[in-house]
């Protein structure tokens, strides 16, 4: 298991930790949800951010259901996080979303 640090982790190294078993040590909660999402476990991710009640935590469950396909939902979370739905593929929205909360 990494031990490494938000901070001195890169979205290079945080999506090559999806090859461990489980979540780096010391990553945010953010985090957590988007390296279970990478693991295929959306499920956990969206139980882990939908009850944070911030706009990090909005457009994290925005590209959730964005990726489940919920349109709907996702714009209501985007419009909470201050946002509007990317142009962009579902792979480089979590790759922004992972970069900034870095």
């Amino acid at each position: 298991m990494s031990t490494i640090c938000e901070y001195s982790m890169t979205t290079t190294l945080f999506r090559q930790s999806v090859l461990n078993s489980a979540p780096p040590q010391n990553i945010s909660i953010y985090l957590q949800a988007l390296w279970y999402d990478a693991k295929g476990n959306w499920e956990k991710a969206h139980t882990i951010i939908q009850d944070i009640d911030d706009e990090d935590a909005a457009w994290i469950h925005a590209y959730l259901h964005r990726k489940e396909g919920d349109n709907g939902n996702a714009g209501y979370w985007y419009s909470r996080a201050g946002k509007s739905k990317p142009g962009i593929g579902l792979e480089a929205e979590w790759e922004t979303i992972v970069s900034a909360l870095l």
